[in-house]
């Protein structure tokens, strides 16, 4: 089991720890509703150290990157973040990702932490032009600060200008004092904020910093369980549950970050894909009859057919309903239609909507 460089730090706050991803994680501090809520209302601090990075630099990096992306990194200009997701060739998803743009022959890419090295081996073996890759994943500590007062509770670490910093870019600087960290206007809960890039000997001076500035503002630290219900009620897909391997983009709704405009990996397939239609896509829904849906519970219809199944679901914090995301066969994806979870060999009753639940 790896631990992230705060790991230590968690343990002492009480943090209750769990593997995850081959990591030892903070699961939750005081409980997750609490969690849910100090991000939602104020700011809270998540370690996600976890996290891969691959450095991509030379001539090539840009063709490399537009070879195994689906979304058109063209576009990027410099301080740019791009959401994007890795094709395999069987129509599936290797991983979904972010792209940064440090210049125009330097890149950052950050992959889920349960698939560093299968996306290492992924793009290594289509670097068929030399490009310059390197695994920073473990020398580099990421903390994400989320919530309506992020900015106001670090602006005093940095002379970057956080509030006036569009979503999905970022900009290198001095951060409490520590140069060349990346401040990125980026995040996984739909509360705005931040996600911060630096080496890993200056995680608990960070952190200490990131504390000791957010104090007046209700700074908390926050377990991955409460990253999990923020992400849901945003309508956020989390690899390995909702997007994995056998999953094509266009039924995940992930249409928006393929981009046919450039020749990738697959991208024929999946315009065949486009062009025919799909037979089953992944849907928000809420619960109308009482019940939680579970990762992997049957979704049925009126009659008890088997029409898909649950990827995520959770009683939203927010909402104080319980929510979920799941594929149904295209039929059943339209907003409104009635569908029911088989909760224990029950049916119970939901409808779908449109993510987000939480607006």
């Amino acid at each position: 089991m790896k631990n992230t460089a705060l790991t230590g730090v968690h343990t002492q706050l009480g943090a209750k720890m769990v593997p995850f991803a081959g990591y030892n994680m903070p699961v939750q501090y005081t409980g997750v509703n609490a969690e849910h809520e100090t991000v939602r209302k104020a700011v809270g601090v998540f370690d996600v150290s976890h996290m891969g990075e691959f450095i991509l630099k030379g001539d090539g990096a840009l063709a490399l990157i537009q070879k195994v992306t689906s979304n058109d990194a063209s576009k990027l200009y410099d301080g740019k973040v791009q959401y994007s997701c890795l094709p395999n060739e069987d129509g599936g998803i290797v991983d979904d990702l972010l792209v940064y743009r440090i210049d125009e022959k330097t890149y950052m890419l950050v992959v889920n932490a349960s698939n560093i090295d299968k996306d290492w081996d992924w793009i290594s073996k289509y670097n068929t032009d030399g490009v310059d890759m390197k695994n920073i994943s473990d020398r580099t500590s990421l903390l994400a600060v989320q919530g309506p007062k992020a900015a106001d509770a670090l602006q005093s670490l940095t002379d970057i200008d956080l509030a006036s910093m569009e979503y999905y870019t970022f900009k290198k600087g001095t951060f409490a004092g520590i140069e060349n960290v990346v401040v990125s206007a980026t995040g996984y809960t739909g509360a705005g904020g931040f996600e911060i890039y630096f080496d890993n000997e200056h995680a608990e001076f960070i952190w200490d910093a990131v504390f000791k500035a957010g104090e007046p503002f209700g700074i908390k630290p926050i377990g991955l369980a409460a990253r999990d219900t923020l992400r849901l009620e945003m309508g956020f897909c989390l690899y390995g549950n909702d997007i994995d391997d056998t999953t094509s983009p266009l039924e995940a709704g992930l249409g928006w970050v393929t981009k046919f405009s450039k020749e990738f990996t697959n991208s024929a397939a999946l315009q065949a894909q486009k062009q025919a239609g799909v037979s089953q896509k992944l849907v928000g829904f809420e619960m109308v009859d009482r019940g939680i849906p579970r990762h992997d519970y049957a979704i049925v219809d009126a009659e008890g057919n088997n029409i898909g199944r649950v990827t995520s679901g959770t009683q939203s914090p927010s909402l104080q309903k319980a929510i979920g995301l799941g594929y149904v066969k295209n039929e059943f994806a339209k907003e409104g239609s009635e569908i029911y979870i088989s909760i224990r060999d029950n049916k119970i009753k939901a409808k779908v909507v449109k993510p987000p639940f939480y607006k």
